[in-house]
């Protein structure tokens, strides 16, 4: 089930976060990248949008019948991102560095419980709806459900170079 997996990867990025002190989590490998910190911020707002995404979904049959770009639609068949740096959107140069650990873990809690009570609205609700993501066209209650289980895995690179970066500039 699509919840199953959210909630496993959510609790990896949970227990994840427990391994940092607050210096590490904003350290940074170059100015222009992200910190750990940051990353984990981006991933909290994105999935917050994806929430509010699947909340229209499952209130009307809206642009039922339009589809996903067919990028999309490899991705949700390979149940994945592609294994690439994706350039995001502009505004993720705007990402801000969390004021601590513990705003991060409770939003990484609430971000948990929100989504396995939306999980359940979706599986009780007549409609099927689609909503416009940005870049891959519309997207389903599930298919949000399953780019926020993907979004969390693929950065899962990322927070890796990161966390490589870090032991070096450490000596570890």
């Amino acid at each position: 089930m699509l919840i199953d997996d959210f909630n496993h990867i959510i609790d990896v990025w949970i227990t994840a976060l427990e391994q940092y002190g607050f210096t590490r989590l904003c350290a940074k490998p170059s100015p222009e990248s992200w910190s750990t910190g940051q990353v984990y911020m981006h991933l909290v707002d994105d999935t917050n949008y994806y929430i509010e995404q699947i909340k229209i979904c499952i209130s009307s049959n809206d642009n039922a019948m339009e589809d996903a770009s067919p990028v999309a639609r490899t991705m949700f068949r390979n149940n994945a991102f592609p294994d690439e740096i994706i350039e995001g959107a502009p505004d993720n140069a705007f990402i801000p560095q969390p004021e601590s650990k513990q705003q991060l873990m409770r939003y990484l809690r609430k971000l948990k419980e929100d989504m396995n009570t939306i999980e359940i609205l979706i599986s009780k609700s007549p409609f099927q709806g689609k909503t416009k993501h940005p870049g891959f066209n519309y997207f389903n209650a599930n298919e949000w459900l399953q780019l926020a289980e993907m979004h969390f895995r693929h950065h899962l690179r990322q927070k890796k170079r990161i966390d490589n970066y870090l032991k070096i500039s450490n000596g570890r």
